[in-house]
């Protein structure tokens, strides 16, 4: 890609090992910036347990030892599956929030001295369009990321004044490593998706990892503090 917007920015992506955060890194990279990929496996530069004690603040170590410095953060990593209420164990409950909560606010924690120090930070969460509706099945997916989505607007307001921008891409049904065991198991789901979205298709990594690249450009400095729909018009028809 001719395009380097992003030359000179240095990233964390987190669940890079497959699916968007794959898609992601690769287009970040693509457009000239430095990025240190992380997930529990696959072709990444760091494996690790993004929702272990400590694996943030190792994290951030590792990129400023590894890029001499931080400016972008975009933690991909995160885990759903259909759990019907009945029956649903706390211990999953709690393992979502841990990896799709707990580990995105801690990346940004302690991530804050050097995003304030760049004076163009940048923080892309990836939340879901089910923070704005629900989904049968999904109790503990839906409620993280309606919990990513509030704690971007208020990382959006608390580090604006230090010139960080914090957005939300929330896609819709993207066909990935984590939704192809549902859309398999369960055709009249990815049916109903695909047909429900205005395009009539399901999205593909690649077009959140495009919207990603965008908002954290400079073409993207005046846009912050909310959730941005990538659904091929899913919520539209909502």
């Amino acid at each position: 890609m001719a395009c380097e917007r992003l030359k000179g920015r240095k990233a964390i992506v987190t669940g890079a090992g497959s699916g968007i955060g794959a898609a992601v890194a690769a287009r970040l990279r693509a457009e000239g910036a430095q990025v240190l990929t992380c997930d529990l496996k696959g072709e990444v530069d760091h494996l690790a347990d993004v929702a272990a004690q400590g694996a943030s603040a190792d994290l951030v170590a590792r990129a400023v030892v590894a890029m001499g410095g931080l400016d972008t953060l975009v933690p991909c990593a995160g885990i759903s599956a259909f759990t019907p209420l009945e029956g649903h164990e706390d211990a999953y409950f709690e393992r979502v929030f841990a990896v799709n909560v707990f580990a995105v606010f801690r990346l940004v924690r302690d991530a804050v001295p050097l995003l304030k120090a760049a004076g163009n930070g940048r923080i892309v969460t990836i939340g879901s369009t089910t923070s704005s509706f629900g989904d049968e099945g999904l109790a503990a997916y839906a409620a993280s990321k309606h919990a990513v989505l509030g704690l971007t607007k208020a990382i959006a307001a608390e580090l604006g004044p230090f010139g960080v921008t914090a957005t939300c891409v929330q896609p819709g049904a993207i066909d990935t490593p984590m939704t192809a065991p549902a859309f398999t198991e369960m055709p009249e789901y990815k049916t109903f998706w695909e047909n429900k979205a205005s395009l009539r298709r399901l999205g593909e990594p690649q077009d959140i990892a495009d919207v990603v690249a965008f908002l954290c450009s400079d073409d993207a400095r005046f846009v912050t503090g909310h959730g941005l729909w990538v659904d091929g018009g899913a919520m539209a028809r909502h």
